[in-house]
């Protein structure tokens, strides 16, 4: 359950952080400040709070949650589908972030240059930014994994603790701890933390790939 959701969400937010990470990082302005500010939003809010308000918004005392129910055909709260959104909208500064960061290192003269060469803009994005920010995408999609396996609030409030569709491995280590059963217990916390370790490791060995990203910058120019 844990690995069906991050990689759902990580999924979804590499599609939806891209165009809106390129965004951000093309300009200046109040909106892109008030957009940032709402991205980053997650980061600096209790989840607890994001998962209440969620678990409002997708009832059906609320206009979007009857039209979710008439469109799935039963409310998004306590299920799968309501993980995945809490989700997506709780990891969406880990995912946005680098890629704001990484999009904004990239050499302005060769998107300049490819520009005045005839280039459109999606293939400017694709055959030059992109793959000059590509330590970036791995940075996103490494944290916005990792930080949904270790999601606890926005899955106790969005889910609840329900076996084989909302428990999740953070879920099942609180449970562990109130049952007093400390060795199994242990044993998860050892898996969460030996996956955030290997994370972590390869976010940091990141430096080797963005000096071949400078290599390929240098023979391009």
């Amino acid at each position: 359950m844990t690995l069906r959701l991050a990689g759902g969400t990580t999924a979804i937010l590499l599609v939806a952080a891209l165009p809106l990470a390129w965004w951000i990082a093309s300009g200046h302005g109040p909106w892109r400040a008030l957009v940032q500010a709402v991205v980053a939003l997650p980061l600096v809010l209790p989840p607890t709070v994001l998962g209440f308000y969620l678990l409002i918004a997708m009832g059906p005392l609320t206009a979007p949650g009857r039209l979710l129910i008439r469109l799935f055909g039963h409310p998004l709260a306590f299920s799968f589908g309501g993980l995945l959104v809490g989700s997506i909208l709780y990891s969406l500064p880990f995912a946005v972030q680098p890629l704001v960061a990484g999009f904004q290192a990239v050499d302005r003269g060769f998107i300049e240059a490819a520009a005045g060469l005839g280039a459109r803009p999606t293939k400017i994005f694709f055959s030059v930014v992109l793959p000059m920010a590509r330590a970036s995408l791995l940075t996103s999609a490494v944290l916005a994994f990792t930080h949904t396996v270790g999601e606890f609030g926005v899955v106790l409030m969005l889910g609840g603790n329900i076996p084989g569709a909302t428990r999740t491995l953070s879920i099942s280590l609180y449970d562990l701890v109130q049952d007093g059963d400390y060795a199994a217990a242990n044993r998860t916390a050892l898996v969460l933390v030996s996956f955030a370790m290997v994370a972590l490791l390869a976010i940091y060995l990141l430096p080797g790939i963005r000096k071949t990203d400078g290599r390929q910058a240098d023979l391009v120019r």
